[in-house]
């Protein structure tokens, strides 16, 4: 069995895959600004987007686990302002969190990661190619997400694999969920976080060892459902 780091695991999507993998017997480290509520994988208060913090967090990783499979680089978050309105240092704190934590993660890790024959999971988003209004800081980071994901699968291979997933409305509970919600997805209803779980799971086993620089795309066919106003 692996070691495998999650970076935002704290809750949401991170939380649910570290439970995944713990599951099926592999040891977790999250890292995450705050405390996992409840988890038997070890917990570490990091920022990410802190090379400092970053390089810390690998040391540990090195020192007690001793090896590292896989990371899944879920951090992320979004400030939803007019482009007039967000400021520069907002834009730094999303694309830092968002995006740079990436580079920071598997330049530290690439070392453990090629004695394993590892695996990253990046996660996108599926405003890496669709919008809202007043969302720039975050689709311009998750894009930029999808073009690192890529270049690390062509740099670090054959030895590590380097694969993004792409969610679509996932139910993170921040928000009641309607029936008219769920009925505008092609498949019915809206996204579970252990949908993404089971994805990445997926990613990081050696079952999807001919996948690398892949996106993808798990949002219940919504961004393949044309739409009229009538």
């Amino acid at each position: 069995m692996g070691v495998y780091l999650i970076s935002g695991g704290a809750k949401g999507i991170g939380a649910d895959t570290a439970a995944r993998l713990l599951q099926d017997g592999h040891r977790v480290v999250v890292a995450d600004k705050v405390k996992p509520d409840n988890t038997k994988a070890r917990a570490v208060i990091c920022d990410v987007a802190d090379p400092a913090q970053v390089a810390s967090l690998m040391t540990g990783i090195e020192t007690i686990e001793e090896r590292l499979d896989g990371i899944v680089c879920n951090a992320g978050f979004m400030i939803r302002k007019s482009i007039e309105d967000l400021t520069p240092e907002e834009w730094n704190s999303v694309v830092a969190t968002n995006l740079t934590s990436t580079f920071l993660l598997v330049r530290a890790g690439a070392k453990m990661l090629r004695a394993a024959h590892g695996a990253v999971v990046t996660i996108s988003s599926t405003r890496a190619h669709m919008s809202e209004p007043d969302t720039e800081s975050y689709a311009a980071s998750k894009g930029g997400l999808l073009a690192l994901t890529h270049a690390l699968a062509v740099s670090l291979g054959p030895e590590i694999r380097v694969n993004c997933i792409s969610p679509g409305w996932i139910d993170t509970c921040h928000y009641p969920i309607r029936p008219e919600d769920h009925a505008q997805h092609p498949v019915g209803r809206v996204g579970k976080t252990q949908d993404i779980a089971d994805l990445a799971a997926y990613l990081l086993s050696p079952k999807a060892g001919f996948i690398t620089g892949a996106e993808i795309i798990a949002d219940g066919g919504m961004t393949r459902k044309m739409i009229y106003e009538e």
